[in-house]
């Protein structure tokens, strides 16, 4: 991939991108879709141009690949995103700060409880909070199932999308084990809206303890099959060995994160390095490779699913009796959820007291649903380390009940950067390999 200087907008006024002066200086408008321009210039040549998606089983997801072949080798590459745009940013605006759980949860929903997470620690900063401790490390045990049920679709997906089905079924296997669990602790197994600014919506159910060490026994069990299906398999190998290749200086020039950026020799961990929820507490290894290609990637994200284990070891061991919800009535809704007839909803003890004996209580959980809290004004950025890298959010708030404005980092979105020059000068096999080694999510990407 090669970096051309800016343009002299002098010299050619074509080749720039629009300005505007405005108060604070000049304002540049960049758009993308230099893809027409690219199809267009390779008319006349004897190179082709093919479209690889957007509905196609290998882009996970609705991502549109447009590559200039020369024979079979790649000359140009481009994505082509926005197929699965939904507004949750722009929607937050007009719900409470707690009904934005339930949009932002459906950004990357493979991985919907670290946006839950880095939402909430955002509107916890901005109100002045902390969540109790039990809740920070039930949050902790949430987020590293989900890293692993992640890695395991990285897993599947990638191995199918290279010819393995053995390594789907294992996969997808493997990641059911984890959802249950999820369900079991939660209610749900995708786009939970479980964790709440203040802390999580319930206590852990009883049996718990039981049931995630019974999980831990599982995937102790067959995480060694992974090592003996692909690791040492010639095949495997030479698919993804000095294949996708992203040095370094180019991860950085990029901003790209996650198993990515490690890949290339750097322990960058959010977990490691600005610690949140109290991760500074566990202990865990930030695994990194310097080869820097898709192989190094997946051994890093198998050996990521062992930290994960690990981690959710310590925190059962970890949880200390205490409330999973701040102890403020004006922000903690629901402050009395518990699983009832229904499945779930307030306990009957709190309705009771709220519908028979306290209009006050009756009026304040209605306009606390209805309207929500007030929270300060003020802007703040949250991250996290998703399974995909850097996930951080940018809440501005005026001081009403509703964000002004949520804005997010999204790691497949900027890691997707970085497929051109992981792509360029491979062959078109390449190309699948590398866009399962990035393990982009349109959901996050077109949010």
């Amino acid at each position: 991939m090669t970096t051309e200087p800016l343009t002299d907008p002098t010299t050619d006024p074509g080749r720039h991108a629009a300005s505007r002066e405005t108060t604070e200086g000049r304002v540049y408008t960049v758009t993308g879709g230099d893809w027409d321009e690219f199809i267009d210039e390779a008319a006349d040549s004897e190179r082709v141009v093919i479209n690889l998606g957007p509905q196609h089983p290998s882009t996970h997801g609705v991502l549109r690949l447009v590559l200039e072949l020369e024979g079979e080798t790649v000359t140009q590459a481009r994505s082509v995103i926005g197929y699965l745009h939904t507004g949750i940013e722009k929607n937050t605006e007009y719900r409470t700060w707690t009904q934005g759980v339930t949009f932002v949860t459906r950004m990357d929903y493979l991985a919907p409880l670290y946006n839950e997470a880095a939402y909430c620690l955002g509107v916890e900063k901005l109100l002045g909070v902390e969540a109790p401790t039990r809740a920070q490390t039930f949050r902790i045990m949430l987020m590293e199932l989900n890293r692993i049920s992640s890695h395991l679709v990285f897993m599947a997906t990638g191995a199918m999308e290279l010819g393995s089905t053995t390594g789907m079924t294992f996969g997808f296997r493997d990641r059911e084990e984890v959802l249950h669990l999820l369900e079991f602790l939660t209610g749900l197994r995708m786009n939970h809206a479980f964790i709440r600014p203040g802390g999580v919506a319930q206590d852990l159910p009883e049996n718990y303890r039981e049931k995630v060490l019974e999980f831990i026994k599982v995937m102790d069990k067959r995480l060694p099959d992974y090592a003996k299906l692909f690791s040492g398999q010639p095949i495997w190998k030479q698919r993804l060995k000095d294949v996708g290749y992203l040095p370094l200086d180019g991860c950085l020039q990029l901003g790209v994160t996650g198993p990515l950026l490690r890949s290339a020799g750097i322990a960058w961990d959010l977990r490691k390095i600005e610690p949140y929820c109290g991760y500074e507490n566990f202990e865990f290894e930030v695994p990194t490779s310097t080869d820097a290609d898709c192989f190094a990637r997946f051994l890093l994200r198998l050996e990521e699913i062992h930290q994960s284990l690990k981690i959710i070891r310590q925190c059962l061991d970890a949880f200390e009796p205490g409330p999973v919800m701040v102890d403020d009535p004006k922000i903690a809704w629901p402050a009395k959820l518990s699983i009832g007839p229904d499945g779930m909803g307030n306990s009957l003890e709190h309705v009771r007291k709220i519908m028979g004996q306290s209009m006050e209580s009756l009026i304040h959980h209605f306009k606390l649903v209805t309207e929500g809290f007030d929270v300060p004004p003020g802007q703040v950025y949250s991250p996290v380390e998703s399974p995909r890298g850097e996930l951080g959010y940018h809440l501005v708030s005026d001081g009403g009940t509703r964000p002004m404005r949520v804005h997010v980092r999204e790691p497949s979105f900027v890691n997707l950067q970085a497929f051109p020059a992981m792509a360029e000068g491979g062959l078109v096999a390449d190309v699948i390999a590398a866009v399962a080694s990035i393990d982009p999510v349109m959901g996050g990407v077109d949010r």
